[in-house]
């Protein structure tokens, strides 16, 4: 099973993004979306940031996945 990530998006250069993932900061590939911008949201998945996704988007991923790693 693969799993993506809901990331916020702290900074952004170059194609590179800098994530915070409830706490832990992350260099990410951004290089496949356009407009990027720091306090977008973004789903990642293997180190690439591949699409960008609302905060209610983000809150619902981490309440599932909190939920199921219990």
């Amino acid at each position: 099973m693969c799993v993506g990530l809901a990331a916020k998006v702290v900074s952004v250069k170059d194609g590179t993004a800098v994530i915070d993932a409830s706490g832990a900061k992350r260099d990410v590939s951004a290089e496949l979306l356009e407009d990027l911008e720091p306090g977008d949201y973004v789903m990642v998945h293997a180190g690439v940031a591949i699409a960008k996704i609302t905060s209610d988007d983000a809150e619902e991923t981490s309440t599932i996945m909190n939920k199921h790693a219990r």
